[in-house]
């Protein structure tokens, strides 16, 4: 493509470069060659724009110029993301049900449903126009699901959930799985060291997934008790993502790798989670926080905070005490001679 139509694409400005200039492809800045595309949002790689080989690099209105040609954007990270569209299409599927496929008599399939080798379709399903179903795809009985739903190799969704439109579910992301509720059954005839079994509490409700959600590889929504478990509009949860029953995660949240969160967790919309956070049961995440990662979450969190730690305080709070804590052995000296003066 010509410069100028990927500018025009990408609501960009030209600088320093030829509107003509044929780029051939997109590439991580440090690897890019004459004809490619790359970009720069983290200041970190500000150096490497200078050295780059690429023929234009997309950056920010305010950066500072380099002889390499440049595309300004206002918002260069999202402008690379619609680049990348423009030079790479993902494969596409042609309607058709593959011979092995299994469907059952009385679901209902949209229009254009493309049903990959061995995928499942239980009783009374329906499934909307345009529907994606890849290998070994499950979905059991009373699932409703909207149009556009789009699931990778290996995705499971269980009974009586329910699924907006535009919804994808990469490879192993599980909906509906038995939450982990448990009762302790003691029998009094048992004496002390034989300790108690566990009655499992039926999981009898069901999840919602709203449109526009992305559920990534191998993450797991569980089921409710009772009610239901909910996945807002434009959620995207990351890799291994366990969400735990009767939770609600609010519209255009981020959930990052290895988030766990404990039973009925209320986080709002455009949360941040950032990996491995951790958050306990019947708590509360206002609209618009950000947890950093690693962060153990057992109290609400108010609106608009950020928090870091375990258990998670204020960020800058937070940055204090890492900067106390590594001289901790000094200061704990200095305390040691003060008291044998004394």
């Amino acid at each position: 493509m010509k410069l100028a139509d990927i500018a025009k694409a990408l609501d960009a400005r030209i600088e320093n470069a030829q509107p003509d200039t044929e780029i051939t492809a997109v590439a991580a800045i440090e690897q890019a060659s004459p004809g490619q595309l790359t970009f720069v949002s983290n200041p970190k790689y500000n150096a490497a724009a200078k050295s780059t080989k690429a023929s234009a690099v997309i950056v920010a209105e305010n950066f500072p110029a380099i002889n390499t040609g440049m595309l300004r954007s206002k918002n260069p990270y999202l402008a690379w993301a619609k680049a990348i569209e423009l030079f790479y299409q993902p494969p596409r599927y042609a309607p058709g049900v593959h011979p092995t496929a299994v469907v059952h008599p009385r679901a209902k399939l949209g229009e254009n449903a493309h049903l990959g080798p061995y995928a499942v379709i239980d009783e009374d399903v329906v499934i909307g126009d345009n529907a994606v179903l890849l290998a070994h795809v499950v979905i059991y009985r009373g699932v409703t699901i909207g149009n556009n739903f789009f699931a990778h190799a290996h995705a499971v969704v269980r009974e009586f959930c329910h699924l907006g439109d535009n919804v994808l579910l990469q490879n192993g992301a599980i909906v509906g799985c038995d939450g982990f509720g448990f009762a302790k059954d003691k029998d009094e005839d048992n004496n002390e060291a034989d300790g108690h079994r566990w009655h499992k509490i039926v999981q009898s409700g069901n999840v919602v997934v709203e449109s526009d959600a992305e559920l990534q590889a191998n993450t797991c929504i569980d089921r409710a008790s009772i009610g239901e478990t909910r996945i807002g509009r434009g959620a995207k949860l990351d890799n291994l993502v366990h969400i735990g029953h009767s939770c609600t995660i609010g519209h255009d949240t981020l959930v990052c790798a290895q988030v766990g969160l404990a039973g009925t967790t209320d986080v709002g919309n455009n949360v941040i989670l950032a990996g491995q956070v951790g958050v306990s049961g019947h708590v509360k995440t206002g609209d618009g926080a950000i947890a950093i990662a690693q962060s153990g979450i057992p109290h609400d969190v108010p609106a608009g905070a950020m928090v870091s730690g375990a258990p998670a305080i204020d960020h800058k709070l937070w940055l204090k005490c890492c900067a106390a804590y590594a001289r901790l052995p000094e200061i704990a000296k200095a305390i040691k001679r003060l008291s044998e003066r004394e």
